[in-house]
């Protein structure tokens, strides 16, 4: 079944709007530590967007790579000037030579990815015998924690359990490809607490901000809004 599709090309100039909360710094800390750990010099984000996450790796190396499939998010993450070289490509054929990066990672991008089985493959190809992989995002399946937008807006969850892979699938991947010493952690915590109408002011309540609401109707997003403002 194919995936459902966002039109990254047509939200890249508001898509940074999500990055507006702190609550971002726990995943920008946590890459920096890694990288900083393996000494990475040559470094790939699959998935980069508008580089967001990229530009956070010039503290340890300006040897930095970016790969999207969506022309108006590679755009937009030009027009950061970051030290980085971008390229526009499936993450499921990596346009790179076998063991060329110390470190490669993907933030909340895996289940956009067109064959996201492949990438993992991909990604050990092109990494070297001491470099890592870094996976950053959500899995609906455990369903660990309560996300609102999951109540409120019709659809969003199913949708979700056929987008996401779960973190064991996923681990069995690495595991089948060759990789080892996996490891599980939770790298970002959302502590921020709104109180009635201040929750209608999250940056991720916004249409374009988040795939799950991207992806909605107009007339379906109206909807959960409603059902918000009918709580409060």
């Amino acid at each position: 079944m194919a995936k459902q599709r966002v039109n990254y090309d047509e939200i890249a100039p508001t898509y940074d709007q999500r990055f507006t909360s702190d609550q971002s710094k726990c995943v920008g800390s946590a890459l920096l530590a890694l990288a900083r750990k393996l000494g990475a010099d040559c470094i790939l984000e699959a998935g980069c967007g508008t580089c967001h996450w990229l530009t956070q790796m010039q503290a340890v190396s300006h040897n930095l790579y970016g790969l999207d499939l969506s022309a108006g998010m590679l755009n937009q993450a030009r027009s950061q000037k970051t030290p980085a070289q971008f390229t526009r490509g499936y993450a499921r054929l990596l346009p790179f030579k076998g063991c060329s990066f110390d470190f490669i990672f993907c933030i909340n991008a895996i289940h956009h990815f067109e064959e996201s089985r492949a990438f993992i493959a991909e990604a050990f190809r092109i990494l070297k015998p001491d470099g890592a992989l870094a996976i950053v995002g959500n899995d609906p399946h455990g369903r660990k924690d309560s996300w609102y937008v999951y109540h409120y807006f019709e659809g969003t969850y199913e949708t979700d359990l056929k987008r996401f892979p779960a973190w064991g699938v996923v681990f069995e991947w690495m595991a089948a490809d060759g990789f080892k010493g996996l490891e599980f952690r939770q790298v970002e915590r959302i502590l921020e607490i709104k109180h009635g109408l201040e929750v209608l002011d999250d940056p991720f309540l916004q249409k374009n901000a988040c795939s799950q609401l991207a992806l909605l109707t107009d007339e379906n997003y109206t909807a959960g809004l409603k059902k918000i403002n009918t709580a409060l």
